[in-house]
């Protein structure tokens, strides 16, 4: 949530950044137009409120003065009946004001960090660095791959759940053990975050927290005849772990990595990827989350990248780092990188893994504070990447180990978590 005291004192800055990630700013039904008009009425009621608060003090005194006297109130005491009215109007329609004025900054996104390059779309990305040589010969697509290994078994899951499901059989099953565990002790054990497991089912509040509601709501799972819903990553739980408290300044950053299924409707991708394993409404998924001061969050933004960088690099895994454009970051983040992997089936880049800053907009959001060198209580920053999607990864493992005898070469790092297998063969 962005900073109130910030969208009143710097309203003009604030909204020339929202501008640069395409918001429509002067749609008055809009939630920055709607924001900005409950921000003008708050301040009409304050007026107001103060005023009647001066007459209310005013009466008040000349009744005392009056009945010292010996006096006739009765006219004072009568005003003073029908300003208590009004108060209590005002301080109504103040209540329902601020209601409206919160609703609406909760669905206003993140404006983009200064340093985000402008642009509108994805096509305005900026690839900052490669990895690896992309393999260019004719490469069968996954799917088929995978179909022919009898690994990945596309009929089985749409017959269980409908379509975008999968059923992993026999050495695709271990693969994806494998990866989501040698990514955790990757990370763990190299990188040195604190390992967590977490429900994948939260509520409302912890889905608000991370900024999933209620912008993304046909996004998500929700379960019929109660307020919970299925988690789209593990940002959401790992994140509001720490939701209402007020953290030790010398425990930051705090580093997290967890293991999730994960579950997303992906409402607005229709037609898109329809084949194999891309997008999937469950998938699984090894999540990078820190909790840091909000100076040091670009930095650490910056090594949460390596971290993630470092698991496709162990992998063998040709890629690229590219810098999402204002257009195209997601509602919550402030600055994103986005790995992407070469998958030669395709002939193409696809994002495996999101690591983005969030600044202090979702630490606002959940009430989530460390204390200042003055013991002042203010919101964490926040980061998170995935480390990563373990699905996508052996989709890349297929497409860039298969062979021309139809046979797939496992990455040496991961043969240990997969029995010692070198490859998978017909």
């Amino acid at each position: 949530m962005i900073d109130r005291r910030e969208f009143r004192a710097s309203f003009d800055a604030m909204q020339a950044q929202l501008v640069r990630r395409g918001i429509e700013v002067i749609d008055p039904k809009g939630p920055w137009g709607r924001a900005r008009k409950l921000d003008v009425r708050q301040r009409e009621l304050k007026t107001k409120l103060e005023a009647l608060q001066a007459e209310r003090n005013r009466v008040s005194r000349l009744i005392g003065q009056k009945k010292a006297a010996g006096e006739d109130a009765a006219a004072e005491l009568a005003r003073m009946g029908e300003v208590a009215r009004q108060v209590k109007a005002l301080e109504r329609e103040a209540r329902e004001a601020e209601e409206a004025f919160a609703e609406a900054l909760l669905e206003i996104p993140n404006p983009p960090h200064a340093s985000v390059p402008d642009g509108a779309d994805e096509s305005d990305n900026v690839e900052i660095r490669r990895w690896g040589e992309p393999r260019q010969d004719a490469v069968p697509p996954h799917w088929e791959i995978g179909e022919r290994l009898g690994l990945l078994d596309f009929e089985a899951g749409a017959k269980l759940a409908g379509s975008r499901f999968t059923v992993l059989r026999g050495m695709g099953a271990r693969l994806e053990r494998a990866l989501m565990q040698f990514m955790l002790d990757m990370h763990v054990d190299r990188h040195g975050y604190d390992e967590v497991w977490v429900p994948a089912i939260v509520n409302r509040k912890t889905m608000t927290g991370t900024g999933q509601l209620p912008k993304f709501a046909d996004d998500l799972y929700k379960l019929e005849g109660e307020d919970r819903f299925l988690i789209p990553t593990a940002e959401v739980p790992v994140t509001n772990l720490y939701q209402g408290e007020i953290l030790d300044a010398d425990t930051l950053p705090v580093r997290h990595c967890a293991y999730t299924p994960c579950f997303r409707r992906e409402a607005g991708s229709a037609g898109r990827d329809v084949r194999g394993m891309i997008r999937q409404h469950q998938f699984d998924k090894v999540e990078l989350v820190r909790l840091t001061r909000p100076e040091q969050a670009l930095e650490e933004l910056e090594e949460l990248t390596r971290h993630a960088e470092a698991v496709l690099q162990a992998l063998g895994l040709p890629y690229r780092v590219v810098e999402l454009c204002a257009g195209d970051l997601g509602f919550s983040a402030e600055k994103t990188y986005d790995l992407e992997v070469w998958l030669p089936g395709q002939g193409a880049y696809r994002e495996i893994s999101s690591c983005s800053s969030f600044g202090q907009f979702q630490g606002r959001r959940a009430g989530i504070r460390y204390r200042d060198e003055n013991g002042k209580p203010r919101p964490v920053a926040t980061l998170n990447g995935s480390g990563l999607a373990i699905g996508r990864t052996l989709v890349a493992i297929l497409e860039n180990g298969w062979r021309e005898d139809g046979s797939v070469t496992i990455p040496e790092a991961l043969r240990p978590y997969a029995g010692g297998a070198e490859a998978i063969r017909p």
